[in-house]
């Protein structure tokens, strides 16, 4: 644990993956590892990062923030 103030706290990852067990993982059954491991890639790349909206961000996706960005700042991505 850190102290008071300090940005050590995990409390962003622990939300995130809060999310991913209660939206993708307990409602689904994996019969091999390989199985689960696409089916993570594929929630956090296809649906978290893309479709599914963010109240922090503004009710917009992650990735229509770091378009957003790259276009403010003209950066090449």
């Amino acid at each position: 644990m850190s102290r008071k103030a300090n940005c050590w706290d995990n409390a962003v990852a622990e939300s995130f993956f809060k999310t991913i067990k209660t939206e993708m993982i307990y409602h689904n059954k994996f019969k091999k590892q390989s199985e689960a491991k696409t089916a993570v890639f594929e929630y956090i790349e296809i649906w978290y990062n893309r479709k599914r909206l963010h109240s922090p961000l503004n009710y917009k996706t992650p990735y229509q923030m770091e378009l957003e960005f790259y276009n403010k700042f003209k950066i090449v991505a």
